[in-house]
């Protein structure tokens, strides 16, 4: 059985059931430790087979499925999770300003939160990095027509009828 299935196996279940609202906090917290331990030193390069890995950051080969699962976005190589077992090599490089663009997608402001993070990206780059999160869940519709009271779409900062827009004579 490969880890991520394990991890599905364990992770299913409702919100209402204190038992799964356990595992949750359970996970939450161990995923919290884990990007703790890569954020301190980004010259460690995590590699090697899954099952050690998973030892390494102090997570059952379930949990660390869930993990690789969450990670995998992020990673310069993303990783085929869909056949990862604990004796799988598999290595963990990590692009560190797409990961803090996931976690803003995912809504983990726990993780983004992280005074790790000081380290690894400047206050100026993760200002950035959320901008343009924020900027990418904008709905822009493109298809709209332009109308002459309308700031002109040049950019010029006048009205389409007085820049863009006005007829030539």
């Amino acid at each position: 059985m490969t880890l991520i299935e394990q991890w599905r196996s364990l992770a299913e279940g409702s919100d209402d059931n204190p038992e799964v609202r356990a595992f949750w906090n359970n996970y939450f917290a161990s995923e919290t430790e884990a990007y703790r331990k890569i954020l301190s030193d980004t010259s460690v390069r995590y590699a090697g087979k899954a099952g050690e890995l998973a030892k390494g950051f102090d997570m059952s080969e379930a949990t660390f499925g869930g993990f690789l699962d969450g990670i995998n976005t992020s990673l310069t190589a993303p990783l085929d999770i869909d056949s990862i077992e604990a004796d799988t090599e598999i290595a963990l490089d990590i692009d560190f300003e797409k990961l803090y663009f996931n976690m803003h997608e995912a809504k983990a402001e726990w993780l983004y939160g992280l005074k790790e993070w000081d380290k690894v990206l400047d206050g100026e780059k993760r200002r950035e990095i959320t901008k343009a999160w924020r900027v990418s869940k904008q709905f822009v519709n493109e298809g709209a027509k332009v109308g002459p009271n309308d700031p002109c779409p040049c950019g010029s900062g006048k009205k389409y009828k007085k820049c863009c827009g006005r007829s030539a004579d």
